[in-house]
């Protein structure tokens, strides 16, 4: 069995200045995204600039801590902005909402879509191989903040949590227990899945030309399955528990449109090209838009 490592989730104290590492993995993923926008953008016949890559990453950053943080608070956390409206401010203290997250990024590559004049499939094409280092940069900010875990598991991968940390899950233990019973820990399984597994597929599958909205069809439809499976580990959040039978969670539910999105658009993509559209590579104009 592993152990949990116990890192403060503050990095650095500078008086009355806390900077968390949640914080820095978030910039940590978008200066991923920059640097790999900016490479593919160099790349003969993408029809993208660097000033455009820029330009996108800054609209894509709004709209992730924007949709992501109001995102949570409405899908899990609608109580604490009762309680407190300041709370919705909190990014700090974790809670940010994958789901709430793409809808923000949609309507900011929207409208960044409508100021370049582009299709919003040429624009989702280009982002989403992009995505998937930021997520596995949150889902690692998600550990050290020590959220999001699993049920207990006999697996030998299972981990141990700190009771004075994490008393919750010591609760039927004897009081001077010092380690809980291993748990998963679901975050890394999303780490690894939704971030390392989805990139090298996605980067894999864009770096030929495909059929417009094939790119962004398959990330929907990956991140879907991923985050789907690793659901059945995760322990749901308290206040909210399963949805029914036991097993269905809110998450599964705010995925299942995804998947069907994706496995839509991934057939829309293929049946054009079948009839004769032409297929492109990720970011490359369309003359006839999308």
């Amino acid at each position: 069995m592993l152990t949990y490592p116990d890192i403060d989730p503050v990095a650095l104290s500078l008086g009355p200045l806390q900077i968390h590492w949640y914080g820095l993995m978030y910039l940590a993923g978008f200066a991923a995204a920059w640097l790999l926008g900016r490479w593919r953008a160099s790349r003969p016949g993408s029809g993208w600039t660097p000033a455009m890559v820029d330009d996108v990453i800054f609209y894509c950053v709004i709209g992730v801590i924007a949709g992501g943080r109001l995102g949570y608070m409405l899908f899990y956390g609608f109580d604490q902005i009762l309680d407190n409206p300041l709370n919705l401010l909190k990014v700090w203290q974790g809670g940010m909402s994958f789901h709430g997250g793409l809808i923000g990024v949609t309507i900011a590559m929207a409208l960044f879509a409508r100021k370049h004049h582009l299709g919003l499939f040429q624009v989702g094409d280009f982002v989403a191989p992009l995505v998937p280092l930021g997520l596995f940069a949150g889902r690692i900010g998600n550990f050290i903040n020590g959220e999001l875990w699993g049920h207990v598991t006999d697996l030998a991968w299972g981990m141990r949590l700190p009771c004075a940390r994490f008393p919750e899950a010591c609760v039927a233990l004897p009081a001077d227990a010092v380690l809980s019973p291993p748990v998963h820990a679901s975050q890394l399984y999303e780490a690894g899945l939704e971030g390392l597994v989805l990139f090298v597929v996605l980067w894999w599958f864009s770096s030929r030309p495909r059929p417009m909205m094939a790119v962004t069809g398959l990330f929907l439809l990956l991140y879907g399955v991923f985050r789907f499976a690793v659901e059945f580990v995760r322990v749901p959040d308290a206040h909210i528990g399963y949805l029914a039978f036991d097993w269905l969670t809110m998450g599964q539910v705010l995925t299942l449109p995804m998947l069907l999105a994706g496995a839509l658009l991934l057939g829309i993509a293929y049946a054009r090209r079948g009839a004769g559209t032409q297929s492109l590579a990720p970011g490359r104009r369309h003359p006839a838009g999308d």
